[in-house]
């Protein structure tokens, strides 16, 4: 689970060439290789626009958030500029998910793409301050920001007006402590703030009060990257890039028994099939695919490889994450996988989550070693049940969905494990 690979280990495979135009080569990009390849010249084009027409375009490119939960950017930078000033834009770069590693690629090989996507952002919604929330685990990717950032001063692109055109943005970068529950925005915020990274209760949202009691929008780094292709393009031909529900491209991080793994930038209706065969090139030694997993959020079986990589309700879903399990692997001890992680990941603040991801990896673990009695069989049943509806933020939401998904979707890699029948 905390397997981090080097950067220079990592395939970024693209059929769009968009968001992995420069990434895909192993290398950091400066900024000379960055403008003479065209960056920052829709920077200028953005800064020409009213940044009114900026969130529209946005808006009408159906662009939604690429961080899991896939919300409308457009829609919550307009709730954002609903609200008065000082606002802050916040680049959210807490990539802690299991299997996810596809920002790391953007951020450590095209960090211009990002600050280009900062800088558009903050003057739409008029932010003069923007943060990046960093992974803790990622110090690469932490220097290479910092540097990128006063490589982008030194050429005028951030700093006091921008280009000539009265704008002024300061992007600062701030590193995580390794905690899963800061990719959560409010936790994030409480964490930028200088506390502990405990989600706060909604509403009122970010882009009411967020930092410092103040409008925040809070958007993932694949997201923002997304900015400057809008704009560059315009919001019409940005919707025929994929499929017109779900346009824009989609950058898919594969790994686990796969032979090509490695992040695929590719249009969302490409299918799990599609992904893992043609792209992935398929299971190592050719072997039967058990299952897929979406990160810590889901289990998915070989019998719905022809689900679509999208945000529709049959769809793949969350960040685009996949994990191949063939065969040979063992899904209940890896859910007791999923489980550990869960409990060691809880911010600790409510009961619900605080407890029940404690008691679920250790009746888990007692049941594997087979001391389990019936009543223990029970309770852990109801405890994956209920962690969802009562807790407060979206890590006790998912902290049983995935494992409940592999007891239904699996029974008789359970049953091996029983003590007696019990009723899911």
């Amino acid at each position: 689970m905390k397997y981090l690979p080097n950067i220079l280990d990592i395939k970024a495979e693209t059929t769009l060439n968009l968001l992995l135009a420069r990434a895909k080569k192993i290398k950091t990009h400066s900024i000379d290789e960055y403008i003479e390849s065209g960056g920052y010249k829709t920077l200028k084009k953005a800064l020409s626009m009213d940044p009114k027409e900026i969130i529209d375009w946005v808006d009408k490119s159906q662009l939604r958030g690429r961080g899991g939960a896939g919300f409308p950017t457009g829609k919550k930078w307009q709730f954002a500029v609903q609200n008065p000033p000082p606002r802050y834009f916040v680049c959210n770069a807490d990539e802690s998910e299991p299997g996810t590693f596809k920002d790391r690629v953007l951020i450590e090989r095209d960090p211009h793409l990002l600050i280009e996507g900062i800088i558009i952002s903050s003057y739409a919604i008029g932010a003069e301050k923007a943060f990046i929330y960093i992974r803790g685990e990622y110090p690469a990717g932490y220097y290479i920001l910092r540097n990128a950032i006063e490589e982008a001063k030194s050429r005028g692109f951030l700093g006091n007006n921008i280009l000539g055109s009265g704008y002024s943005l300061d992007i600062y970068v701030a590193r995580g402590g390794g905690a899963y529950i800061c990719g959560e925005e409010t936790a994030l915020i409480e964490s930028l703030e200088g506390k502990r990274g405990h989600p706060r209760l909604k509403p009122p949202f970010p882009v009411q009060k967020g930092l410092w009691e103040c409008p925040t929008v809070v958007n993932n780094a694949e997201t923002i990257c997304n900015i400057p292709i809008i704009v560059e393009k315009g919001w019409e031909e940005y919707r025929y890039i994929g499929p017109s529900e779900y346009p824009g491209p989609k950058l898919f991080p594969v790994s686990g028994k796969v032979k090509k793994p490695g992040v695929y930038e590719l249009p969302m209706n490409t299918t799990l099939r599609e992904l893992i065969f043609k792209y992935a090139g398929g299971t190592l030694g050719n072997k039967k695919i058990k299952a897929i997993l979406s990160g810590a959020l889901d289990c998915f079986s070989a019998d719905e490889l022809d689900t679509p990589m999208d945000y529709s309700p049959k769809g793949f879903g969350g960040t685009g994450t996949v994990i191949v399990l063939t065969e040979e692997d063992n899904i209940v001890e890896l859910c007791l996988k999923i489980a550990e992680f869960y409990e060691h990941e809880s911010c600790g603040q409510c009961t619900p989550c605080r407890v029940g991801c404690y008691e679920q990896h250790n009746l888990l673990k007692k049941i594997i070693k087979g001391d389990a009695s019936e009543k223990d069989w029970e309770a852990f049943v109801y405890i994956n049940k209920h962690i969802q509806p009562t807790s407060i933020c979206g890590l006790g939401a998912v902290a049983g969905r995935l494992i409940r998904q592999a007891m239904e979707k699996f029974p008789k890699e359970f049953e091996r494990y029983k003590p007696t029948v019990v009723k899911y």
